[in-house]
Order: C-alpha cells, then structure tokens, then sequence
C-alpha cells in the first residue's frame, strides 16, 4: 500500500512541478508583479490614511517623526560634517524661528532657495515646509536673466542663498529690491548692505520645535515645491508639485525594499525631481542616512561607498557611464552597494556596470517633473524602464499613440481621435488626467501648461498629458525609453529648450538668427548643443560668441559647435528645420559650411578640425 501511495505522490508533485514549469513559462514575471502589485496596494492604503488625518499630515511631519523616535541616528554625512536627525531638526527650527522673526513668511507663502548640495540646502528647506510655505528650488547654474524670470515665475518675495552664490544674486538685486524681495545669506557677512545674514539672526532664535498648528490650513492640493523644467520651448518653467505628490514620494524607497539600515549616495542635485524626492524626501519614510556629495566625482564615488559602508546609489545615465568608462581595478568589486536607482541607463552601460561592480539590483525608473505617472524596472530586464502591468493600467491609463515628427503633432484618424500604435512600434507616451493622476502645470504660465494637456485623444471630451517622450512596448509589457520630442534634448542630466538658447546667442551684435538642437556624440548618454546660426555682413567673432554663451548659459547649455550657415534653412510652414541637421551632426567631412568647437583649453570657439572631430570621437577629448 505504501508503494503506490508513494508512487502517487512523486507522480502528483511531478505533475505540480511540470504545471509550475509551464506557468512560469506563460508569465516568467508573475511572481514579481505579485509583489509589485502589493507594493502598490500598501502605498495606495497608507496614502489613503495619511490623507484624512487633521491637522494634514505632510511629508515634513514624517520627518519629525523619526527625528522624535531616532534623534541620535546620523541623518547627514557632508565632507567631514555629520549631523543627526535631532540636530538638522533642531537647526531647521532655529531657521523658521529666524525667518518668522525677521520676514514676512507665514503658511501659504512662497520661499525661494538658491543653494547648491549642502547640509543648508536641506535644513532652510525643512524650515521653511514647517511654516507651511511653498518653495521653488532654483537651479544654482542659471544666472542673470534666467535666473530673474525663474524667481519672478514663482511669485517668491524671500530668496535664500549662500556665501558662494551672493554674488551671482547681487547681478539681479536692483530688480529684486524693486519687487521688494528680502534676500537672506546663509553666511556671517554679505557682499551687499541689501542682503541679510540668515546665520546671525540664526544665533539668537530659539530650537523650539514649530507648532504644526501654523501649517494647519495647508492642503494636500497646494503646491509643495516648485522644481524647475526647461520643457520644450522658452525660458525654464515651475512645475508644480503638491503637498500630496511630496507626501506620495515617501513611499519610493520603502516600495523597492529600502530600510532604515540602508545608507543611501546622494550625489545628483537636490534643485532636481531625482535627487529632491528620492534621496531626500523619501529618505523620511525609511529613516536612513543620506551621504550628501556637493556634486558627482568619478573619481570619489567607490571611495566614498567603501569609507560611509553606503549600499544604495542614485544614478542618471551619465554617472553609470562615467564609472564603467574609468581604469579596472582590483577592488572594483569590493563594496556593500546592493541596489541603484536611477534613471536613463543605457543597456550596454547597464551589463557593462553589473559586469565590472557586482550584483546590484538595478532599479530603472521613468517620470518627468510634472508629469501625472511613471514607470519602475521592478524586473531588473535590462534596458527596459518599466513594466505595465494589470494593475498600472487600470489606476493610470496611458497610451503610446502615433506621432508625426515632421509636423511635430500626434497622428490623427478620420473622426480626429488619435491612433495607438501597435506592439513594438514607437509612439507619444499621453497619460488620461484624473483625480488619482492629476496635472498640476506650471506656476504662473497658464499657456505652457495648456500645450502639456492633449485633448479629445480616445473620445470626445478626454484630456491626457502630453509626456513629450517617444517610447514602445514589447510583447510582454516592458517598456523602452527612445527619444525626445519637440524643441528639447537632454545633456549632462540637464534638459536644454532650445528656444530659450537660441533667444541668448542671437543676443550677440552679429548673429541674425539661430537654430539650436542637439546631436549625439559616440560613447555618451542624450545630445550635446549645436547651433546653426546666420551671421550678419560682420564676420564672426569667435571671442565674442564664447563670453557671450559662459556669462548667460549653463555649461551644460553652451552648444559646444557651431554651424555657419549664410540663411538659417525653414520649413513651408517657417519652421526651422533641425531633423536634418541633427541627422548630419558635426563631422565636417560631410558638411561643407564652416563648424567650430567650444574649447576648453582654449577658452574660446576654435575651428572644428578633422584632427578634434577624431578626438572628440574617440574620446580623447573630453565634454
């Protein structure tokens, strides 16, 4: 009796074995969507409930929250500064004190900060959450004009910087003192009698926590942060993100398993969505320790991972390929990093990576500033951004529709709705406008954010956003970042309007018009700035166009070749045409108008040779 029992059982577990084998083979991701989707729940649920407690409860009072329950943990590790939870929260209170004493900042106000990575950066900004006020996070390599429009756009009247940077304020302190902005400077002593030491009224205010009864009136609806996008046309613009989508950034880390042991490399900047609500915002959740970089250094990174014991990195594309492309080494291998979030992560960049550092759980995600969704590898498929899976479908509709790049629009049917392209095909990623995944827009540019909303997409009546981003999907629901539409393109992590660079450089005397794009260069990530330009009957002054791109644009912005041309070419409906000049880059062997290049050793605009364009290519010479 036994033996047949036996016999069976092994032929029972066999059948189960067979059954697991085929099932897994018709869904190899189903045990991973099965986490993904309880991820998803939990966070819906633990939204839900933080969402309905009064006072609201904000992503600042997480933040207090377990700088009550862990106040000796180190919260910050800054060059050879380390601060716990209980001293940033102590010194943040010393700032909002400060600020309540000597401004007019109070619960629905707007603060700008204009601070690169440093312990300050973080500390004014949990201040000023405490007030209740809303802050806009500008970029600290804008200058002059941009940065005047940029700070004017989000209606601010206080502006806090620092002792490195008061003096690029001081370039716009007669229009600030005309719209009677008060400019405080984290520092003992300013370049101008019209700015205020923040750190000597520091001195004398009192660390006394902040009654949450003066943010009471917030809503989760209100705006939280501004963070600046060049988008696709003009000067940068102030997407906004709300009290809710800061709260609803907590749950990042905790949903891909990071915890309070985890120690996480913060080296990408905090004025961006990245480094904003993943390595700061989120980090209040899981209670971990932020190892704070001013910037990113090839040369630091591993060092630093090995000295701080850090097991979580944050990535663009260009960090990844920077870290591949230095000399192998022994210890390439020798650290406790188990997981990297990030975004923009090429696939050949990606094996090479895991390859050369270890086994590390790559978590590629996508999402725009002011965008309403986004996507997260939660599979670790190389190459892919994300998987659509039932339950993403149904709580935030999106499609990838056909997309004319010539007329720049998306492709319409005969009734006028637009057409989803097929499995593997490319298209506009448009994702439907609802509660659950609202546009906010941009602070005071109703037109721009008009342009991001896409009308009567599937049926009369439906308003979808507009990503702005090419992608495709395969036939097991991975997703593909592939390119960028309209009159943007993304260099060093940075996105560059092309409108807003050609409205600088056709500043100069002797510029009559200027087409600004982006071509790829071999061996990097996005597109380096090219500019066609149509110069005036006075010859080009190379001298002239390099001052003129340092003092007004960003490095990052700077087109680094030109294109003489004697007339800037238009399409029939006086477009500039940029698809052909993109396609024929910067190869002067295959372009018989005259190039030059942005030289760094040189300082100046240098003719663009056989002998650089070789070594630009070959990487020789570095961008």
């Amino acid at each position: 009796m036994l033996a047949p029992c036996c016999a069976l059982a092994a032929l029972g577990l066999l059948a189960l074995g067979v059954l697991a084998l085929v099932f897994r083979g018709v869904f190899p991701c189903w045990w991973a969507d099965a986490l993904c989707l309880k991820n998803i729940v939990l966070v819906l649920l633990r939204l839900s409930w933080r969402a309905r407690l009064r006072p609201p409860f904000l992503a600042v009072d997480r933040f207090e929250e377990q700088a009550a329950r862990q106040p000796a943990k180190t919260f910050l590790v800054f060059e050879r500064e380390t601060v716990s939870y209980s001293a940033a929260h102590r010194r943040s209170n010393r700032i909002a004190h400060a600020l309540l004493a000597h401004s007019s900042l109070r619960a629905g106000h707007t603060a700008a900060l204009f601070l690169r990575n440093e312990p300050d950066f973080i500390c004014a900004w949990l201040a000023l959450a405490k007030l209740g006020c809303t802050v806009a996070l500008l970029n600290d390599n804008i200058r002059s004009g941009s940065l005047l429009h940029c700070f004017r756009c989000s209606s601010a009247k206080v502006l806090i910087t620092s002792a490195e940077l008061q003096g690029v304020v001081q370039e716009i302190l007669e229009p600030l003192r005309e719209d009677g902005v008060c400019v405080f400077v984290m520092a003992p002593e300013c370049v101008s009698p019209h700015m205020q030491s923040l750190t000597d009224k520091m001195e004398n205010a009192s660390d006394s926590p902040i009654p949450r009864s003066l943010r009471a009136n917030v809503t989760l609806s209100d705006p939280g942060v501004y963070i600046y996008t060049s988008g696709t046309t003009g000067l940068p613009k102030a997407a906004v993100i709300s009290q809710m989508r800061l709260l609803a950034s907590l749950a990042v880390l905790p949903s891909i398993g990071v915890t309070g042991d985890d120690v996480i490399y913060a080296c990408l900047p905090l004025y961006h969505t990245a480094g904003f609500l993943i390595s700061f915002i989120s980090c209040f959740d899981t209670g971990s320790t932020i190892i704070l970089k001013r910037k990113f250094s090839v040369s630091q990174f591993w060092k630093d991972c090995r000295k701080h014991n850090v097991t979580v990195i944050q990535y663009i594309g260009e960090v990844m390929r920077y870290l591949c492309n230095t000399p192998k080494a022994e210890d390439d291998k020798e650290h406790k990093v188990r997981m990297a979030i990030g975004n923009g992560l090429r696939a050949d960049v990606w094996k090479e990576f895991l390859s050369r550092f270890g086994k590390i759980d790559v978590r590629e995600f996508y999402a725009s500033t002011e965008g309403n969704m986004g996507f997260i590898n939660y599979t670790g498929k190389i190459g892919a951004i994300g998987r659509a899976n039932f339950l993403l479908r149904k709580l935030f509709p999106f499609a990838l529709i056909k997309y004319d790049t010539q007329r720049d629009e998306p492709v319409r049917d005969a009734s006028g709705r637009c057409i989803r392209v097929r499995t593997g095909e490319t298209g506009l990623l448009v994702v439907k406008i609802t509660k659950l995944a609202p546009f906010r827009g941009y602070a005071g540019n109703p037109e721009q954010t008009e342009k991001k909303r896409l009308r009567d997409v599937f049926e009369k009546g439906d308003v979808y956003f507009n990503s702005g981003d090419l992608m495709r999907m395969d036939q097991d629901d991975f997703i593909y970042f592939q390119d960028r539409i309209g009159d943007t393109f993304r260099w060093k992590g940075e996105n560059v309007a092309t409108t807003e660079v050609s409205d600088i450089i056709t500043q100069v005397d002797f510029i009559k018009e200027g087409n600004v794009y982006g071509v790829q260069v071999p061996g990097h990530e996005g597109r380096i700035g090219m500019a066609a330009v149509a110069v005036k009957e006075a010859e080009f002054d190379c001298t002239k166009m390099f001052n003129h791109v340092r003092k007004h644009l960003p490095s990052y912005a700077q087109p680094r070749f030109l294109r003489l041309q004697s007339a800037v070419e238009l399409t029939g409906t006086f477009k500039q045409v940029k698809m052909k000049l993109v396609k024929e880059g910067f190869d002067p062997a295959g372009i018989s108008e005259p190039l030059f290049f942005l030289s760094e050793s040189e300082q100046n605009y240098v003719p663009l040779t056989k002998t650089i364009y070789d070594s630009i290519v070959t990487g020789s010479i570095r961008l």
